[in-house]
């Protein structure tokens, strides 16, 4: 066994999920020794608790326990990928060149895999996405698996470090579409609450909660990371729902869902934040707004702007509303066409 050591991720290393990073160095590990590290705090990066599939970066400091020399097991290769998830995911390519491909992620597929999801995640089916080349693509940011939209995944090492780095230093551009209970009073306005891990592991998934915090005490409460919203309504049901447009500042767990709900206007069909009912919760309502309202969440990655590594062209895209959130927009009677792609624009002129 080893002995508890702090390593730090070096520049070279880019952008990796912590698993990976961690057996990139230590192969005898195992996933689930790793994801049982990160289960009982043994594994800490920065000081705080992790999961295994979180995002480490250069300059983060990981906290290790005492691992194994032994070499892990070695597994049988699984089965080959069925057609069917192969012709599904290639389906959702929504935009592709030499260096980077933009999916256009359906609700209800995880972004990356972890414990129970077997393969079936945007990750594990990369390998349909390879068009000819030797490497599969890589993943540079993450959605929530019941979030639909834009997802890009570079084609080379050296794109999926520039395009991480661009993620981190903010200069892409992302905004979500969501329809929420009640309507956000203003009508316009920057969300601050800082956001924290909630307590414990219940059997309601308790421990990959976010709890909001006040501005004021973000300081003095332990492991609360500051995080910023703007949001936009853009139509209205009366002030029973309302079509909002957001931007993750920041890019905190569950940051979008956790700030609405904070503010009394959960996103429809979040029961982890707006509770499962159409109870009033404050100004807005519950999650669910019955009738022919589907009841999966509505939240959309709508658009993504980024600069292309290789041309250095500003790069715009779009992607098109998931089923049940078209059926949603036709039975409120909203047009995708009634409103600006980007709300916010006049704000940053």
């Amino acid at each position: 066994m080893t002995t508890v050591q702090t390593l730090k991720v070096a520049d070279q290393d880019g952008e990796s999920r912590l698993d990976r990073w961690l057996k990139k160095r230590f192969p005898q590990v195992t996933q689930g020794q790793v994801e049982k590290f990160c289960r009982t705090g043994q594994i800490r990066v920065d000081g705080g608790r992790v999961k295994a599939s979180d995002r480490v970066g250069p300059g983060m400091e990981i906290r290790l326990p005492p691992l194994p020399d032994t070499d892990a097991p070695v597994r049988p290769k699984p089965d080959r990928m069925p057609a069917t998830d192969a012709a599904m995911i290639q389906a959702c390519v929504l935009w592709k060149d030499d260096h980077i491909i933009a999916l256009n992620k359906p609700p209800g597929l995880p972004s990356q895999g972890g414990s129970g999801q077997g393969e079936r995640h945007v990750d594990g089916l990369s390998a349909a996405l390879m068009f000819g080349y030797k490497d599969r693509p890589k993943l540079v940011h993450r959605l929530d698996k019941d979030t639909s939209g834009i997802l890009l995944l570079a084609r080379t090492d050296r794109i999926a470090r520039a395009l991480s780095e661009a993620f981190r230093e903010r200069t892409t551009r992302k905004i979500y579409w969501a329809v929420v209970a009640g309507v956000p009073h203003p009508r316009k306005a920057t969300v601050r609450f800082g956001l924290v891990k909630a307590a414990g592991r219940g059997s309601g998934g308790e421990g990959e909660k976010m709890r909001a915090i006040h501005p004021r005490d973000i300081d003095a409460t332990e492991g609360a990371k500051r995080a910023t919203t703007d949001y936009a309504v853009l139509d209205a049901l009366g002030s029973r729902a309302a079509w909002v447009a957001l931007v993750p500042v920041t890019g905190r767990t569950h940051q979008l869902r956790a700030h609405m709900a904070e503010l009394g206007h959960p996103i429809i069909g979040d029961g982890k934040y707006g509770g499962s009912g159409q109870e009033n919760l404050g100004e807005g309502w519950g999650a669910q707004l019955g009738g022919e309202i589907s009841r999966k969440l509505h939240l959309h990655a709508r658009s993504l702007s980024f600069d292309h590594p290789i041309t250095g062209k500003r790069i715009t895209l779009t992607a098109p509303l998931p089923e049940h959130m078209a059926r949603t927009w036709a039975t409120l009677g909203w047009r995708e066409g009634d409103v600006p792609e980007d709300p916010f624009r006049d704000d940053d002129a």
